[in-house]
């Protein structure tokens, strides 16, 4: 006899609701993520994708009229609770924005950031970080030799290839990309997704996207958000040649979106 399957949910959403002020943005969404596999997003602006994805490390927590109920489960704690640590949230749950935002400071100090935030002084630890970090998202051979160069002289591709190494500094357990690729160049867009399926092998990464060919070729699973509510969830090839709602279909067809 087998022994009994543990759990793979890194997440798991239960009844979120959430109101800008008296705007019901996110209504009853339910919403399991799985540890190493890529969750893609997908819906028309507005639909509260961003908002969403906002919700898993608190990040939405800084716009003054937000309101949830419901739970957010990070490995079995809900987050939504009074006494999370939202230094600590955020140092297992990484975020990658739409545009790569590198600090005004060198390419190393850009990676070391997090580490030195977390406690880590040591020049030896902090230069193994950043040389992993580097070498992880493909960027240490273009860089090496310039490491305290700024940040801000990189290209769009590699300031956000940079910006998903200082994430993985910090040696997260989940990585939230919010449309990483919508202000990159074909050639820039193809590395980065190439990086996010060998990312995986390591890391639970939830991506927002408004490609639905990218969703198709990046994620194990996509979920259809509508007028804030969680139409469908299912493996991406069903989503996209057997969705169980018309509103699904829809949308992915190109009828509206």
């Amino acid at each position: 006899m087998s022994a009994p399957t543990l759990t793979r949910q890194v997440f798991d959403i239960r009844d979120l609701n959430l109101w800008y002020g008296d705007h019901h943005a996110l209504k009853n969404i339910n919403f399991p993520i799985n540890k190493k596999e890529v969750t893609a997003i997908i819906g028309p602006s507005g639909c509260g994708k961003s908002t969403f994805i906002k919700t898993l490390n608190l990040m939405i927590n800084m716009v003054p009229s937000v309101k949830m109920t419901g739970e957010i489960n990070f490995n079995g704690q809900n987050i939504l609770g009074e006494k999370m640590d939202l230094v600590e949230l955020r140092k297992h749950v990484g975020m990658v924005f739409q545009k790569g935002n590198p600090f005004p400071q060198s390419i190393y100090d850009n990676v070391a950031y997090g580490p030195r935030v977390h406690g880590i002084k040591k020049k030896k630890h902090l230069d193994e970080l950043v040389i992993k970090s580097l070498m992880d998202v493909a960027l240490w051979e273009e860089v090496k030799d310039r490491l305290t160069a700024p940040a801000l002289g990189l290209s769009g591709g590699q300031q956000q290839r940079l910006c998903i190494a200082r994430a993985l500094a910090t040696k997260p357990d989940v990585l939230l990309m919010d449309e990483p690729t919508s202000a990159l160049d074909p050639i820039s867009t193809l590395k980065i997704e190439e990086l996010i399926l060998e990312l995986k092998e390591k890391y639970t990464i939830v991506i927002v996207t408004h490609n639905m060919q990218q969703a198709s070729r990046v994620s194990n699973k996509t979920a259809f958000f509508l007028m804030g509510e969680l139409i469908e969830l299912d493996s991406t090839s069903t989503i996209f040649s057997n969705p169980n709602d018309s509103r699904t279909e829809g949308y992915i067809t190109g009828r509206f979106g």
